[in-house]
């Protein structure tokens, strides 16, 4: 395997190597050494739950009981589809998939069929997944100054033409909001935005700028797509559409929707879901779209998020450790800001201000960075580093990160502050 790893993400930059793991339960991770690990990666997210939630894998065997059915459609998947109607605001109809890298392509191929135009609007430092249509701008060279970035692709391989079909401005910045659509909004598609962009830490939109983008949207005749591939049911059973009352055209769900199983959505309005085959001939689909065991572990997930409970007590829990993470290093003199929403953060070292976009982003000190997650290691805690990135990566709790495994995580991180301040370890 190319680095030794199946997927590139997996291959930890700070260690210079892949970490192979035996097992996770709840909070935790043994690799193959039997070393255990608190988990602060939660594989990138999907694991809300924590690892191998008793409900969600009782679900999944049900479904391998069932004869594991792929390309077929059953009672569940209907159910599914319903479910997540009920839940997430604006969202009327749903087809289900594999990735949230499928999920944004699907939308955005929704959005062009029914608008019949091809720009699609994207904000610097956003990441969409791995299809060459969106694999742009999410890790590049800070741009200069102005309401325009230049596409510049993420990975090698990637055809520049494909970067012409996108228009790139800076995030929360109304007057670069404004020149996009005074310059190509009849030539919009659509307009696709994470609304809290964990993918550079943590940076939520701002409400009155997030507002604005969905008037100019609407005024112009393009889909205004919230990609909630990260940010769906972590801080709000609807997302952040329930977060900042704004509801988008379509919707991209995954990660915290299987609860670590592979599944995906795309979900909208009938006006604009109705172009897809059969209906209107707009092709998605897939061998495995909608697994079974997937699909029954994902409701058995959103039966537990749907708890009354269950959002607040994971902020709090967040909260609890985001504020002594920043006492910490406060009382050992390591500047850092860190941003959390719901059940994710971003820690950006060397930063003062808050940060709101990928230029501020950028300004995060990349090699303590690379220290802490490395310190925080030999302490017995798991932050992931996937290398070659110009702002800092996102972490979080899982819904079995209790008050015990933070407050231990706590004790731990107070020998690492010393550590990045230069003091003698404990």
């Amino acid at each position: 395997m190319p680095g030794g790893v199946s997927a590139g993400g997996r291959y930890h930059a700070a260690l210079g190597r892949p970490v192979h793991f035996a097992r996770g339960a709840g909070a935790r991770l043994w690799d193959v050494d039997g070393r255990e690990l608190v988990d602060y990666s939660s594989s990138s997210g999907a694991s809300l739950l924590g690892h191998g939630h008793p409900a969600v894998s009782a679900a999944a065997a049900r479904g391998i009981e069932l004869g594991t059915l792929c390309t077929y459609e059953t009672p569940h998947h209907v159910e599914l589809a319903e479910r997540i109607c009920a839940i997430v605001p604006g969202v009327e109809a749903v087809r289900l998939v594999n990735t949230g890298t499928e999920a944004t392509m699907a939308a955005l191929r929704i959005a062009r069929a029914r608008t019949g135009r091809t720009l699609v609007l994207k904000f610097d430092g956003h990441f969409h997944g791995m299809h060459e249509g969106v694999l742009f701008n999410a890790h590049a060279p800070t741009a200069a100054p102005g309401p325009f970035v230049p596409a510049s692709a993420d990975s090698r391989g990637v055809p520049q033409a494909f970067g012409d079909t996108l228009v790139t401005v800076p995030f929360n910045d109304a007057q670069a909001l404004e020149a996009a659509f005074a310059v190509h909004g009849d030539r919009l598609a659509a307009a696709i935005v994470e609304p809290v962009s964990y993918n550079q830490g943590c940076i939520p939109s701002d409400r009155a700028w997030l507002a604005g983008l969905r008037e100019l949207t609407r005024a112009h005749g393009a889909a205004l797509i919230f990609d909630e591939v990260l940010s769906g049911f972590r801080m709000a059973p609807g997302g952040a559409q329930e977060r900042y009352g704004i509801t988008a055209d379509l919707v991209t769900l995954a990660k915290a929707l299987g609860a670590g199983w592979p599944i995906a959505a795309v979900g909208g309005s009938q006006e604009w879901m109705a172009v897809l085959a059969p209906g209107q001939g707009t092709a998605l689909s897939g061998t495995y779209s909608g697994h079974l065991p997937a699909v029954l572990a994902s409701l058995a997930a959103l039966e537990l998020l749907a708890d009354p409970d269950f959002h607040e007590e994971l902020d709090r829990r967040a909260r609890l450790l985001c504020d002594g993470m920043r006492d910490r290093f406060a009382a050992v003199g390591v500047p850092v800001t860190i941003q959390q929403v719901g059940a994710r953060f971003g820690i950006y070292f060397g930063v003062s201000e808050p940060v709101v976009d990928y230029r501020t982003a950028t300004l995060a000190d990349g090699e303590t960075a690379r220290r802490f997650v490395l310190a925080a290691y030999e302490q017995g805690l798991y932050f992931h580093d996937f290398g070659g990135r110009r702002v800092p990566m996102h972490y979080g709790i899982t819904a079995a990160h209790d008050d015990a495994v933070i407050s231990h995580s706590l004790d731990r991180l107070t020998v690492v502050a010393e550590a990045l301040a230069g003091k003698e370890e404990r």
